[in-house]
């Protein structure tokens, strides 16, 4: 691996090879999103428990300072919403020279297996590929899933994961599954990151997803909605990053949890 390729890698996940990547790009589709309205506010009391953010050019010049931020993580795919007819049809939208200029440490594309622009996805991540290894700059495959929230099993997305990779994503996000979840991580040859998904209903559910998709081989998190949306976001930030990096068990990282949230 290339020094420059290795130093960005290297940044992104700490030395007990994990990471916690907090994303903020929400918007791109979603617009203002609940607890995004104003992403500096949101994220300032969290970025100490994170390792990487991943967001917008848009929100990273106007939101973020660049004297006191984590390693980026650029969205460099869009041209869709919530309100379009299909939200797979998605675009690059960031130049390469963009990328270079806004110094981002890693870029983040999604692609949508199965759907009617698979292929057109898949290129999409084909083409970041090559312009980016050019430069030394890793780029994380997000599978998408749009709407479609039932696609969500260990054979689809080992699938997606698997393809990512072998179309030169460094690094994939997915979601994770309750049924041969270790088979996903196993099949993929890069590290895979754990998506969050829809939000859950409590504390318990975040940790317990997050530690058993850890213990089955996931490297780490990119984790946004169950953590800057719930009712306590810096104790459930702190629990996360216990989980990840001091290997804290569910019943450890609940009592972070909570003595963080009384401590208040």
């Amino acid at each position: 691996m290339d020094w420059g390729m290795q130093n960005r890698m290297n940044k992104l996940f700490q030395n007990d090879g994990r990471c916690f990547f907090l994303p903020i790009d929400h918007g791109y589709f979603q617009g203002p999103t609940r607890c995004l309205e104003k992403p500096a506010e949101t994220i300032k009391p969290l970025m100490r428990y994170a390792d990487a953010l991943f967001v917008t050019r848009g929100v990273l010049r106007s939101c973020i300072d660049a004297a006191k931020t984590k390693p980026i993580i650029l969205r460099v795919s869009g041209g869709t919403s919530m309100v379009g007819e299909d939200l797979a049809n998605e675009a690059l939208t960031t130049s390469i020279e963009e990328i270079i200029r806004l110094n981002a440490t890693a870029v983040g594309v999604s692609i949508f297996i199965g759907s009617k622009y698979e292929k057109q996805t898949l290129l999409n991540l084909a083409e970041l590929v090559n312009k980016c290894e050019n430069y030394g700059i890793p780029v994380m495959a997000v599978t998408a899933v749009g709407k479609e929230m039932e696609k969500r099993e260990s054979r689809y997305l080992g699938l997606c994961c698997r393809i990512a990779a072998e179309l030169g994503a460094r690094v994939v996000k997915t979601y994770w599954c309750e049924k041969d979840f270790d088979k996903v991580v196993n099949g993929c040859p890069v590290p895979v990151v754990i998506a969050g998904g829809p939000k859950c209903d409590t504390e318990r559910q975040v940790l317990e997803f997050i530690y058993d998709g850890l213990e089955k081989g996931a490297v780490g998190i990119n984790l946004g909605r169950n953590v800057w949306q719930s009712p306590n976001p810096v104790p459930m930030a702190k629990a996360l990053n216990a989980v990840i990096h001091k290997k804290a068990n569910v019943k450890e990282a609940l009592e972070i949890f909570n003595e963080t949230k009384n401590s208040k």
